[in-house]
C-alpha cells in the first residue's frame, strides 16, 4: 500500500532527512513524498541541499517552493550565476510549483490568504503568510492544508511537535531553531522526528501518532 509522506523546512539538515526517511522505510516509486520548501539556508551548502532535493524528485518526490527558494532566485537574478551546475539548480528551483494537491490534502509552504480563492492566491502569501492564515477560523477551501514556514511552537504546540487546527496541520517543528525535524506519514497518522540541537543532532529519534479527530477536514 502506498503512503503519503511530507516534510518541511529542512534548512540544510540533509542527514536528518535521510535518517527519517530510512526510519520510516520510505519506498520511492511506491510511496509519495512531498517536500514543502525552505530546503536550505543562505550559505554555500545550499547547492548540496538542492542536489539532494533534486535526487529525491527524480525518484518521484514532489517539491514545492518556500520563501528561501524564492529568495535564492532573486539573489541569482541580481548576482548572476556563472557555474553550469548552479544554473541547473536555479532552473530546478524556478520550475517548482507553489502548492500541490493530493486529495484530501493541499500542500503549501506557508499557507493561504483567507477569503481568497486558490487561483487568486499570491506567491508571496503562499510562501510567507503567517498569522492571517493560521489564526483564521475558515481557510475557505475544501482541503486539509498541510503547511510549514512557521515553527509550530509559535502556533501553541509543544516545542518540536506538530500543530493541529481545523482543516490545517502545521509540520515545521523547528529544525532551523535547534528543535526537531519531522517527517509526517499522513496515511498512518505517524510522525518520525529527530533532534537538530547541536548537542544531540540527529539523535533522540521518535515515532509518534495522533488520533484521526485531530485533523478536521473542511469541505465547503
Amino acid at each position: 500500500m502506498s503512503r503519503i509522506f511530507v516534510i518541511s523546512d529542512i534548512h540544510g539538515h540533509i542527514e536528518g532527512a535521510r535518517l527519517l526517511l530510512n526510519q520510516a522505510s520510505y519506498q520511492p516509486g511506491t510511496d509519495l513524498l512531498i517536500l514543502l520548501g525552505d530546503f536550505m539556508n543562505n550559505d554555500p551548502s545550499a547547492w548540496n541541499v538542492l542536489r539532494f532535493i533534486r535526487a529525491l524528485t527524480k525518484e518521484g518526490a514532489v517539491a514545492i517552493a518556500g520563501n528561501m527558494e524564492r529568495s535564492l532566485l532573486e539573489s541569482a537574478k541580481l548576482k548572476g550565476v556563472k557555474s553550469s551546475d548552479h544554473r541547473a539548480d536555479i532552473e530546478f528551483v524556478r520550475q517548482l510549483p507553489l502548492f500541490f494537491i493530493k486529495e484530501p490534502y493541499l500542500f503549501v509552504h506557508a499557507g493561504l490568504r483567507p477569503g481568497v480563492s486558490l487561483e487568486h492566491q499570491s506567491a508571496t502569501d503562499l510562501t510567507t503568510i503567517r498569522e492571517e492564515f493560521w489564526n483564521s477560523d475558515n481557510p475557505a477551501i475544501p482541503y486539509t492544508v498541510v503547511f510549514g514556514h512557521t515553527p509550530t511552537v509559535r502556533l501553541g504546540a509543544h516545542p518540536g511537535e506538530l500543530w493541529h487546527g481545523p482543516g490545517r496541520l502545521g509540520i515545521d517543528t523547528g529544525a532551523k531553531h535547534g528543535l526537531r525535524l519531522t517527517l509526517v506519514e499522513l496515511t498512518g497518522r505517524l510522525a518520525y522526528s529527530c533532534s537538530t540541537h547541536p548537542s544531540t543532532q540527529y539523535q533522540d529519534i521518535r515515532q509518534t501518532s495522533w488520533p484521526a479527530e485531530a485533523m478536521i477536514q473542511r469541505r465547503n
